[in-house]
């Protein structure tokens, strides 16, 4: 959610210890999470009464739809099967040419 990571999380804990102080440390970490979770519930409220949800899985949905249409008429797949057979054909032709001299 923050794209914190170890090091960072380390630091500002430290901080937090040095500025806090070991005997609130637990009290500010109990009220932080609260928040934190106060906060998520309000999103999901806040994406509930948008819809965003719905608009967010309808988006997807034509994504997933527009990338699978986009695969499904890009002719390269084809084409690398008749440039296959072309050269298997021009390499059988070859052969028989040779053979025949």
């Amino acid at each position: 959610m923050f794209n914190i990571g170890s090091a960072e999380l380390i630091l500002i804990l430290l901080v937090a210890f040095v500025v806090v102080g070991p005997e609130d440390l637990p009290k500010v970490a109990r009220a932080l999470a609260r928040a934190v979770r106060y906060m998520k519930a309000l999103f999901q409220d806040f994406k509930q009464e948008t819809g965003l949800d719905e608009t967010l899985d309808e988006l997807k949905a034509t994504q997933n739809e527009l990338t699978q249409t986009v695969r499904d008429a890009d002719p390269t797949r084809e084409l690398r099967t008749v440039k296959a057979d072309t050269e298997k054909v021009m390499r059988e032709t070859k052969k028989a040419v040779k053979d025949a001299k």
